[in-house]
C-alpha cells in the first residue's frame, strides 16, 4: 500500500507556502510541534531556515531524525524498569 502524498498549505511569517508530504509524516510533525509546545508554522519555519534541498524532503528528514532520537533514547544503555505484566496479571519489575 503506497502512502498518498497530499499538498499542504501553511503560512509562515506572513508568507504562504505549500509542501507535498505523506499523511504519516504530517501527523508526526504535528505531534512533534505539540510536544514542543510550538505552532506547526513555527516548526516548519525552523526546518525551512536550516534546510538543504526542498522543504518537503527536509520535513521528512526532520521527522525521521526526531523519531530516531526517541528510539535511541528508548533503547539506550539505561536499565528498563518498565513493569512487565505476566499472563496472570501480576506486575513484575
Amino acid at each position: 500500500m503506497k502512502p498518498q502524498i497530499a499538498k499542504r498549505s501553511i503560512v509562515m511569517a506572513g508568507h504562504k507556502t505549500s509542501v507535498s508530504i505523506e499523511e504519516p509524516f504530517w501527523r508526526a510533525l504535528k505531534e512533534i510541534a505539540r510536544d514542543q509546545r510550538m505552532s506547526l508554522a513555527t516548526i516548519v519555519l525552523n526546518i525551512k531556515t536550516g534546510r538543504q534541498g526542498n522543504l518537503s524532503s527536509s520535513i521528512r528528514l526532520y521527522v525521521l531524525d526526531r523519531l530516531s532520537a526517541q528510539v535511541r533514547g528508548l533503547s539506550g544503555d539505561r536499565m528498563d524498569v518498565t513493569p512487565v505484566i505476566r499472563e496472570n496479571g501480576q506486575h513484575h519489575a
